[in-house]
């Protein structure tokens, strides 16, 4: 038994969901937040119904679907296991909302011919944002209008438990009165009518039950600038057609840039830490220093995996940036700033929110992708997320640029900034690109229309808790994600490059005759070109299990441990640095690792994200396709920029 939660985009659904259930699901002020059904128990504490599954679903703005996420929900309502629906309401936002319910009772008009019934409940939000206007909501007579049950939510725990206690009655009605309802695959859940005219009616049972508040009434509880005037403020400036596409770029430049420097002490800590560990290890009197085991897990996995944990805390940074972004409700105001410059490249302001999400996964993002209404639209996006830089990007970026600007974290911090801004561009190419070929291939067919709709929620002050709580909960999914895969790597890499000569002495001799020696000397004349050797290429190789495996293939294969260096991150820099190539030059130089910069760049190597690609655009040939163009666009442009530094006399 399950009670669907409807509503459109930001009106509280995830925020109840996540009361009724106990669970922590991420809730944002942008469509997309949502992209698939959630499900969590709920107990409802009474006899005959004591729990439920209580389901979340995409945010709509009718129910008549216009993109995929859309359809989402209205399926949900199919299936046989619901047997309640709360829709959700903000109260400040009713005039638009409430065409939802009113297509409900549309609805169930229709299917009450069939013998079946549906109860349906409203739950409204954000009542005390509506007082603060100086209006107050007449529930009794919304619920009159609506012939609904209503219940006001608020922060406090009544207002959940009133909320139970009526599902728990409506539930019980229907579970007495099962028997002489139609069944479930013979209705049709298809709202009747157009929006226009139940915008209409919505606008009508609105103004029916908001009405002002006395100025006495409000006295002590209403602030001096309300919040909708202070939202018309900051946006005066946010949307402002000049000064707000300058704002959105230092706002994401500032976050970008404070993700190198702001880390960085924490990053010392974690690097200090795992450098402790191995020196721990080494000093037991009962431990062989030289054996195998104690090898392997010093130079293996202990060096493996912090390589990579030492960057933890910037993509921690740069996951809480971004809730703080959601949460303030500006990022709704970003999707419309870039909507209009986005449909020159065939997107628009729905793409924007894939889009940022590709910055944290491209899996979420292109999950993201269906709440863009248009086909077409949605493919170009599905096309060019894998260019923006995920944070598995980050670990390789942020070792990258501690080599060449490690003294100086600030210029590094804009440099990487200056990186992230590239990739948006590098995306926006390729959507010009392959917006055009869809030109092309369909010049026969009417071009299918993109459009925008959007509610911008009222600004709110952001809960650095729930902030910090959500983006530790992103970080460790992360780490879960990828701890097994630079494990695993992290033991075969370290096995590869040690034996047979497990006992030679020499440390360059043993790693050219180890068995990844033997056949990395295979893959130099491939990374040549780009300023590699076999070394790189192993690197990069590895790379395609998980991007950030990059860090710990190169710590394990330079055999980086705590007993010389500072710490692993130090000691890897240092290995680096003094890296040869086998014509005696520097391995590691300004144009060879800008050449990987590049290539990192524009590389598809998540075999994750090739996969989800191919379910989200119901192609084969399209992931396959987007895999082998990204990866020798990436390879050529690497080669390309490393041979003009070169040339420029830049080594």
């Amino acid at each position: 038994m399950s009670v669907l939660l409807v509503g459109s985009p930001n009106s509280g659904k995830t925020t109840l969901f996540n009361r009724l259930t106990g669970l922590s699901a991420k809730t944002v002020n942008y469509p997309g937040s949502t992209v698939d059904l959630l499900v969590g128990p709920c107990s409802l504490g009474a006899d005959s119904v004591s729990s439920v599954s209580v389901i979340d679903t995409p945010g709509i703005y009718s129910l008549s679907p216009r993109s995929p996420d859309e359809a989402i929900t209205l399926a949900a309502l199919g299936q046989k296991d619901v047997e309640a629906v709360v829709i959700v309401l903000d109260a400040t936002q009713l005039s638009r909302q409430l065409a939802i319910p009113v297509q409900f009772r549309k609805l169930l008009a229709n299917i009450a011919n069939t013998g079946a019934t549906l109860p349906v409940a409203c739950a409204v939000s954000m009542l005390d944002l509506l007082q603060k206007e100086g209006e107050v909501a007449d529930l009794s007579h919304l619920e009159r209008e609506l012939g609904f049950p209503v219940v006001a939510i608020d922060e406090s725990k009544d207002s959940v438990q009133k909320l139970k206690s009526l599902l728990a009655n409506l539930l019980s009605l229907r579970s007495k009165s099962l028997h002489i309802q139609a069944p479930r695959e013979t209705v049709s859940f298809q709202a009747p009518g157009s929006i226009a005219e139940d915008l209409r009616e919505a606008k009508r049972i609105k103004d029916l039950v908001i009405s002002k508040l006395e100025p006495a009434a409000t006295s002590g509880t209403r602030d001096l600038v309300t919040p909708r005037a202070r939202t018309r403020k900051i946006d005066s400036l946010a949307l402002h057609p000049l000064f707000g596409p300058l704002l959105f770029f230092l706002i994401m430049a500032g976050l970008f840039s404070m993700v190198f420097w702001a880390a960085q002490p924490l990053m010392e800590i974690v690097d200090s830490s795992f450098s402790g560990l191995s020196e721990w290890i080494l000093a037991r009197d009962w431990l062989d220093p030289n054996a195998v085991y104690v090898r392997l897990l010093t130079d293996g996995i202990i060096a493996g995996i912090g390589a990579v944990i030492i960057f933890v805390p910037q993509i921690f940074i740069l996951f809480a940036g971004l809730i703080l972004l959601e949460d303030s409700g500006y990022l709704a105001r970003a999707a419309t700033i870039v909507d209009r410059p986005l449909k020159f490249f065939g997107l628009g302001g729905r793409s924007f929110v894939p889009l940022l999400s590709g910055f944290a996964c491209a899996v979420p993002a292109m999950l993201a992708a269906r709440t863009i209404n248009s086909r077409r639209e949605r493919l170009i996006a599905l096309f060019v997320i894998p260019l923006m830089s995920c944070s598995a990007r980050l670990p390789v970026y942020a070792l990258f640029l501690a080599f060449l600007w490690g003294d100086r974290a600030l210029l590094a911090g804009f440099v990487l900034a200056g990186i992230y801004v590239l990739s948006i561009y590098t995306s926006l190419l390729a959507a010009w690109g392959f917006h055009t070929w869809l030109k092309v291939r369909d010049r026969e067919k009417e071009p299918e229309s993109s459009f925008l709709i959007l509610e911008l929620p009222l600004y709110r002050a952001p809960k650095p808790r729930l902030a910090l709580r959500q983006a530790w909960m992103r970080t460790k999914s992360y780490l879960a994600r990828t701890g097994p895969v630079i494990l695993l790597l992290s033991v075969l890499i370290w096995t590869g490059t040690t034996f047979p000569h497990f006992r030679t002495q020499d440390p360059v001799d043993r790693l050219e005759n180890s068995y990844a020696g033997q056949m990395g000397k295979y893959l130099t004349p491939v990374f040549e070109p780009m300023g590699g050797d076999w070394r790189t290429g192993l690197g990069l190789i590895s790379a395609f299990a998980a991007r950030e495996v990059f860090v710990s293939t190169m710590a394990v294969l330079f055999h980086v441990t705590a007993e010389d260096d500072e710490g692993i991150q130090a000691g890897l820099i240092a290995e680096m640095r003094g890296a040869k190539t086998h014509e005696g030059g520097p391995l590691f130089t300004f144009a060879s690792v800008f050449g990987l910069i590049i290539f990192f760049g524009i590389a598809l190597q998540c075999l994750s994200t090739v996969a989800v690609s191919m379910k989200e655009a119901g192609s084969t040939s399209f992931a396959l396709w987007q895999l082998l163009l990204f990866n020798l666009v990436a390879y050529g442009a690497s080669v390309l920029t490393v041979q003009a530094l070169r040339a420029c006399g830049i080594s």
